[in-house]
C-alpha cells in the first residue's frame, strides 16, 4: 500500500475522544491489521487524545499516516505542560503499546505508531 495521509480536526473536549478512536480503528482495518492490532490502535488513539487534551489546545488535530500493516498518528499539542499521575499512566501505556512514542523537538507534536504484530512480545 502506498502511504496515505488522513487529517482530522476536532474540539479538544472529552466528547470527541470517541470519533478519534473510531477513525483510528477504521483506518487500522484499511491498513490490513487484525482484530488485536485494531484494538491496540483504538487504545493508542484514545490515550493520545487524552495526552493532547492535557496540553490545553483550542482544537486538536490528528494526522494519520497509513501504510501496509502500520499506522502512525501525530497529535497537535497545546502550550501547557501535561502533568499529574494520570498523564504518567498514559505515558506508561503508550510506551508499552506503541512501536513509536515521541514528542517533537519543539514539543508541539505527539507522534505514535503501531505496526501489525506484537513487536513488544520479544
Amino acid at each position: 500500500m502506498e502511504e496515505k495521509n488522513v487529517k482530522l480536526s476536532v474540539p479538544a473536549e472529552a466528547d470527541f475522544a470517541r470519533p478519534v478512536r473510531m477513525m483510528a480503528s477504521s483506518l487500522a482495518v484499511c491498513c490490513g491489521m487484525g482484530v488485536e492490532d485494531v484494538e491496540d490502535v483504538r487504545m493508542v488513539a484514545e490515550e493520545g487524545f487524552v495526552y493532547a487534551c492535557a496540553t490545553a489546545p483550542s482544537e486538536l488535530g490528528v494526522t494519520f499516516a497509513l501504510s501496509s500493516g502500520a499506522i502512525a498518528m501525530d497529535f497537535s499539542l497545546g502550550t501547557d505542560e501535561p502533568a499529574g499521575e494520570s498523564i504518567e499512566l498514559v505515558e506508561v501505556l503508550l510506551s508499552a503499546v506503541c512501536d513509536e512514542f515521541s514528542l517533537s523537538e519543539d514539543g508541539r507534536t505527539l507522534h505514535l505508531a503501531k505496526r501489525a504484530g506484537d513487536a513488544h512480545a520479544a
